[in-house]
């Protein structure tokens, strides 16, 4: 494994765990050309801007306050039209399951309905 190979495991955050993981290596086995592991840097990027909410860690969103995790989950459901579930839905955006979602929509006092597209 190359040395800037193994530098980006350790930094990336896994946001789809064992499974992205991987993906990423049979990725690389199917498309290496020589004998040494490595990946594509573009790989392991997310698809969002650094400097937007939605882009942090899904573990880091439980370690906010109310408000500001608030702030985030109305951000994603903006975004996503209300929708929750699915591909393009906030619990998706957020990298998060659906059900914790649903929890925290409701401890947070949240109404979804207003974030529904027409």
């Amino acid at each position: 494994m190359s040395k800037k190979t193994l530098e980006l495991f350790q930094a990336y955050d896994w946001p789809g765990n064992i499974r992205e993981l991987q993906n990423v290596v049979e990725r690389a086995v199917v498309l290496s050309d020589g004998e040494m592991f490595s990946v594509d840097e573009s790989w392991l990027k997310r698809k969002l801007p650094r400097e937007s909410p939605l882009s942090m860690p899904a573990s880091a969103l439980g370690r906010l306050d109310a408000d500001q995790e608030k702030r985030i989950i109305e951000a994603a459901l903006a975004e996503a039209g209300g929708r929750i579930a699915g591909p393009s839905g906030a619990a998706a955006k957020l990298g998060i399951p659906r059900q914790t979602l649903d929890s925290k929509i409701s401890i947070l006092g949240i109404d979804k309905s207003r974030f529904k597209s027409a």
